[in-house]
């Protein structure tokens, strides 16, 4: 993937020192390559990243996308799952969740260094979100 002007965008102001402060970074990517990859693209937010607790919320359950767009990793050479979503971060990912129907990527993952739990990550309702989001933390401590 190429992203035109991407070497010489600059983070928005605050948002180096906003990372810098978080005590941990939750990725909820609904597009790991075209929404969170444009953002990793510019300069110097990897590296604050790098330096960060940094927790995942799979947006692949079971081989397929939940919502939106998540399908174009193949273009990059990656298959669209869970364990592949995540591989696009292990620089800076410490922990990843998985859907229970994701179970068994866990150990894939742990093996590259990446802690894993496993839950019901369908947020149908804002209390399961809420649930999820707590996990992702509670996780990434």
């Amino acid at each position: 993937m190429r992203l035109d002007g991407a070497e010489s965008a600059r983070p928005a102001p605050g948002v180096l020192d906003a990372l810098e402060a978080a005590d941990v970074v939750v990725l909820c990517p609904s597009n790991p390559v075209v929404s969170i990859g444009t953002i990793l693209a510019v300069p110097g937010i990897r590296a604050a990243l790098v330096a960060r607790r940094v927790v995942g919320v799979s947006p692949v359950v079971g081989g397929r996308v939940v919502r939106g767009m998540a399908d174009p990793p193949p273009a990059l050479g990656a298959a669209v799952d869970a364990a592949a979503v995540a591989r696009l971060y292990g620089d800076f990912l410490q922990a990843w969740v998985l859907d229970d129907a994701d179970a068994g990527s866990a150990s894939e993952l742990e093996a590259a260094g990446i802690a894993v739990a496993v839950t019901d990550t369908i947020m149908d309702s804002p209390d399961v979100a809420e649930a999820v989001a707590r996990f992702a933390v509670e996780l990434a401590q």
